[in-house]
């Protein structure tokens, strides 16, 4: 069974930094795209980041400049570098791997960021 992990979500002050990383298993086919999405309390999930095949990467308007999302194949992994952060980045996020046939999942970590 595909299985994506999440880790280094936790409780940091506005200003600060935070490395996310999503780490894949059991995937039977490449990963095309990875993404990073986010859901706060009492609101939909947004798309923060994403990164295809080609290394082309697109941002939310609200991240760009302080977020950096990368991908290393041979590890099957995803990365979420995030500075400067701030209150308003408080959320669950979520990484997401597509492959031509399916969409995985991970199961989410939690990012507090205190004013």
């Amino acid at each position: 069974q595909v299985q994506l992990v999440e880790s280094g979500g936790g409780l940091v002050q506005a200003g600060g930094s935070l490395t996310l990383s999503c780490a894949a298993s059991r995937v039977p086919f490449s990963i095309n795209a990875w993404a990073w999405y986010r859901q706060a309390p009492g609101k939909q999930r947004e798309l923060v980041a994403a990164i295809a095949s080609s290394d082309i990467t697109n941002y939310f308007d609200s991240v760009k400049g302080r977020f950096t999302i990368s991908r290393d194949n041979a590890k099957n992994t995803v990365y979420l570098q995030m500075n400067s952060l701030k209150p308003e980045d408080t959320a669950v996020y979520y990484c997401n791997a597509n492959t031509r046939y399916n969409n995985y999942w991970g199961q989410g970590t939690q990012v507090t960021v205190s004013s």
